[in-house]
């Protein structure tokens, strides 16, 4: 299967970086089962979809609205 078809994967740092917040934020989050949806690519490397992370954006503005 092509990544591509299902989207873009993103690092931790990218995630943070894209949603203004620190890699330490983002990884706090990970642990309280918090954020964006997350997976491993395997037994180490976080992976974030680019697509999980924007729903997941889009969820916490229409919910503070």
């Amino acid at each position: 299967m092509n990544a591509r078809k299902i989207g873009e994967n993103w690092t931790t740092a990218e995630t943070a970086e894209f949603l203004s917040v620190s890699e330490a934020t983002l990884r706090g989050w990970r642990h309280q089962n918090y954020g964006p949806k997350s997976f491993t690519l395997g037994r180490r490397a976080v992976r974030y979809l680019e697509q999980d992370v924007r729903r997941w954006l889009e969820d916490q503005i229409k919910a503070s609205a």
